[in-house]
């Protein structure tokens, strides 16, 4: 069955998600709409919608008039088979001493490496985006420099693979939450898929906004691998759960956004210890109330 996207930007946030709305009432109809902030600090939203069918063009361009949006850009997507795609395209990651595969790369862990499995269906946060693989290198620096973790929350948490990495070298009270409910269930199922089931909590939460992310503070490592926006909302939040001398990981930054992000954290007492660039994106080791 033929897949036809229509996307464009427009600033504003309740902007767009008022044209996201207004895209549902188009026939035919489409069968799933977003509605996402782009991450090049442009300031400008993606609206975009999914439809099995081709869209009415002509809709589209009074929904664009009508909401000061650029014209739809409408295409046609070819059939893929996606998940066998990626397995084809997704090698095994090495970050340090840890090792990132799917099952179908099973026979190529090495015997010297810590394993963490994760299937190529799920693949936002499989180690191959610079984000998630530069704070599995910060992990295995700390780590490398004799640092121990009993308690760590991993904020935002996605397929959960840096708080397996973190409860494959430490044991402890080790969480792991996120906005979305289907990331909790995944992060669950890779756990079990790995043999950790039980070994982290996963909860449904936004940033530290559980009353159980709350009763086990302060943390001795906070991860947060999301985006700018969030990163900074919860700088408070962060430097309130961590310990004294803990750290915080953090990614989800374009290399431009780093120095905005390092300034806020530092006004709530969490300084940079240093920095990691892969690509376009920056990850940040900091440390409460050290200086460096």
């Amino acid at each position: 069955m033929p897949t036809f996207t229509a996307l464009t930007t427009l600033t504003g946030k309740s902007q767009a998600e008022a044209l996201g709305e207004a895209m549902e009432q188009l026939t035919p109809e489409p069968t799933g709409v977003g509605v996402f902030e782009l991450e090049d600090g442009s300031g400008l939203w993606e609206v975009g919608g999914y439809f099995t069918e081709p869209p009415d063009q002509a809709g589209l361009a009074l929904l664009a008039a009508a909401h000061g949006a650029q014209p739809f850009a409408v295409s046609e997507l070819p059939e893929t088979d996606w998940v066998a795609h990626v397995k084809r395209e997704l090698s095994p990651v090495e970050a340090g001493r840890f090792f990132v595969y799917g099952s179908h790369d099973a026979d190529k862990v090495p015997a010297d490496r810590i394993p963490l499995l994760i299937e190529a269906s799920m693949a936002f946060g499989t180690g191959h985006h610079g984000t998630t693989l530069g704070c599995l290198r910060a992990l295995d620096k700390l780590i490398e420099q004799g640092f121990r973790a009993g308690k760590v929350a991993d904020i935002g948490c996605g397929t959960a693979v840096l708080a397996m990495a973190a409860a494959r070298v430490w044991s402890g009270d080790i969480l792991a939450s996120d906005i979305d409910a289907v990331a909790v269930e995944v992060a669950e199922a890779n756990l079990k898929a790995n043999g950790m089931a039980g070994m982290v909590r996963c909860l449904e939460a936004a940033g530290f906004e559980h009353e159980e992310l709350a009763a086990h503070a302060p943390y001795d490592l906070i991860f947060a691998n999301i985006l700018k926006g969030p990163l900074v909302a919860l700088a408070p939040d962060v430097a309130a759960h961590l310990r004294d001398g803990g750290y915080a990981i953090l990614s989800g930054i374009l290399n431009e956004q780093a120095d905005d992000v390092i300034e806020v954290y530092s006004r709530f007492g969490t300084n940079l210890v240093q920095r990691d660039r892969i690509g376009d994106w920056t990850t940040l080791l900091l440390s409460k109330n050290a200086a460096f």
